[in-house]
């Protein structure tokens, strides 16, 4: 186990990615977000990633060369075209966008096609909450969970994210009051959760993952190779309606490809997946005002800390990443064995 600090991390994952292909722009953009991620505990989507990205990057599947420009624009409404390169750039250029569109429109709607694996979703939207505003993101996948009362795997995991400023210190990581950070995928659990057990050797718990014949499963690797269980599988099928919603969000609305469409991002070879991410900003003047929207939030959270158990969502990363600013993070020496090859 090895002790990094955020930015010895970003200077190794950053020079890895460059190695494999990725230009400037990307490598530096992506280190950030798979560092940002790590150190906020989330290592399904941190420096686990950077291999893959590597071998995807020299294996023709993502164009390390790409640079995102907005293709499309009408009034509140872009299309930013990632090109086929790592989602990072092309992520942020559509959140700066959303941004600038919803100051001047009230409503900003970006949509990212020919992109790639978008990591933690709502760290893209910290821009946002930078700005005073209220973010949405959504993000298609390869496929992963068949649609209601099917068996083949049509939808990917499809995450959802929303952030929330707060007054006093509107998108400030770890400040008294950091924006409320929520950010879901629409599986019972996150697909690289089950990436990082496979290559750790555990087990993983039932009701995740079905294995390649439909059959519930704890490993991992079998897990991966089969499909996702959507939320409240068992009982409902409002998980896989939830991913719908998201697929037709980001592919036909607009013009990326769908998740079956896509080759998995856990093979080595596949074609470029081409999925898309679409965030939606909101400046919270246009609608009750943004002093309106601080007071009726804070109404509302002091209401949910009545209950002594209840934890603000993001509350757990901020903590997380405060402490990894001050002390580094902690990375294993798989990881960092695979890093550094």
């Amino acid at each position: 186990m090895a002790m990094l600090t955020l930015d010895e991390a970003r200077a190794k994952v950053a020079e890895a990615l460059g190695r494999a292909g990725a230009g400037e722009a990307m490598a530096q953009s992506t280190a950030k977000a798979l560092v940002l991620a790590e150190a906020q505990g989330l290592a399904s989507h941190g420096l686990s990633r950077v291999a893959q990205y590597a071998t995807h990057l020299r294996n023709g599947r993502v164009d390390g060369r790409a640079v995102p420009e907005v293709v499309k624009s009408k009034g509140a409404a872009a299309v930013v075209d990632g090109h086929d390169g790592l989602a990072f750039p092309a992520c942020e250029l559509a959140v700066a966008e959303a941004v600038r569109r919803a100051g001047e429109f009230g409503i900003g709607i970006v949509g990212v096609v020919n992109s790639h694996h978008a990591g933690v979703i709502v760290d893209h939207l910290r821009a946002a909450a930078d700005a005073g505003m209220v973010g949405l993101g959504f993000a298609n996948s390869p496929a992963a969970m068949p649609a209601a009362g099917g068996r083949h795997a049509i939808f990917g995991t499809n995450p959802v994210a929303a952030i929330f400023p707060r007054r006093g210190a509107p998108g400030a990581a770890g400040g008294a009051r950091a924006p409320l950070l929520i950010d879901l995928s629409l599986s019972e659990v996150a697909r690289g959760k089950l990436m990082v057990a496979a290559k750790e050797g555990r087990s993983i718990p039932l009701g995740w993952a079905l294995d390649a014949t439909g059959e519930p499963t704890t490993d991992p690797k079998a897990g991966l190779a089969g499909s996702m269980l959507p939320i409240g599988a068992v009982s409902s099928p409002k998980g896989a309606m939830l991913a719908l919603v998201v697929e037709l969000l980001v592919t036909a609305l607009i013009g990326a490809s769908f998740g079956f469409e896509a080759s998995s991002f856990f093979v080595d070879a596949g074609n470029r997946p081409k999925i898309g991410q679409t965030f939606i900003v909101i400046d919270p003047d246009a609608l009750a005002g943004r002093e309106a929207f601080l007071d009726r939030l804070e109404v509302l959270v002091a209401e949910m800390q009545v209950d002594a158990g209840v934890r603000l969502p993001g509350a757990r990363r901020e903590a997380l990443l405060r402490t990894a600013r001050a002390d580094g993070i902690a990375v294993s020496d798989v990881v960092l064995a695979a890093l550094e090859a």
